[in-house]
């Protein structure tokens, strides 16, 4: 079966166990419609603006597949970052994701692959692709074992320090 790297549903959908996804840039789609709404001081509803997102979480949540994110980040935060973390809660966390943050201070000593990440049961990645403003490029997946295992133990390597959502306090 041919996966499309684009299919992000469809290889959730494919996972039994686990999907871990580790972030490390400090902005992302600043031409994203919710972000440009945060910034000029409206709230945001992530439930109203990404029900499918729910959806997909839900169905994953309930054949047991753990969804994890860490979010390696600057200090202060990026208005991207501030932006993500001000949903986090609504969004991630609300649809069954567990998020952990790591100051990039703390992350100095990590091996970490060069591109954010998605890795479905340890086996399978997809790689995120962005250009330098941020917007998404063209995804890529890769079933290499030894880069499944890269991006596996820098995930958990970034988890272990990283510190839940709900204690997290960004520095200023």
């Amino acid at each position: 079966m041919a996966l499309d790297p684009t299919r992000f549903d469809e290889l959730l959908r494919l996972a039994s166990r686990s999907a871990v996804h580790l972030e490390m840039r400090d902005g992302y789609m600043r031409s994203d419609p919710a972000f440009i709404q945060w910034q000029a001081g409206e709230v945001i509803d992530p439930a109203a603006l990404w029900p499918q997102w729910y959806e997909l979480l839900g169905e994953a949540v309930a054949r047991s597949v753990a969804i994890r994110r860490a979010r390696i980040v600057s200090e202060p935060l990026s208005d991207y970052v501030a932006f993500e973390h001000t949903i986090t809660e609504a969004l991630n966390i609300a649809a069954g994701e567990d998020v952990r943050w790591l100051p990039r201070r703390q992350a100095t000593d990590l091996a970490l692959p060069g591109n954010d990440f998605w890795l479905f049961d340890n086996q399978l990645v997809l790689v995120n692709h962005f250009n330098g403003d941020g917007e998404a490029t063209e995804p890529e997946l890769l079933d290499d074992p030894a880069v499944a295992k890269l991006c596996a133990t820098a995930f958990e390597a970034v988890w272990e320090r990283g510190v839940p959502h709900a204690a997290y306090a960004p520095a200023r």
